[in-house]
């Protein structure tokens, strides 16, 4: 049978975005706590939040490698 149960169903693309506006949103708060305290406290922030850590290297220590805002 060709119909689908809605729980075999793949994950939407909306659900992606939604979780890369939320992540994001809290790289960019990070980038605000590197500016605002230290590094270190960046670090700690993003890694609470699970960012992926070859993306907190990049944003954190290599600015010149950020994505540009979209904003």
């Amino acid at each position: 049978m060709l119909v689908q149960s809605l729980e075999s169903a793949p994950p939407t693309l909306l659900f992606q975005q939604r979780r890369d506006e939320e992540c994001s949103a809290v790289v960019e708060r990070g980038i605000t706590v590197q500016d605002s305290f230290n590094t270190v406290c960046a670090i700690e922030y993003l890694k609470s939040h699970n960012v992926n850590p070859k993306v907190i290297e990049r944003v954190l220590l290599h600015p010149d490698q950020r994505r540009k805002s979209s904003h």
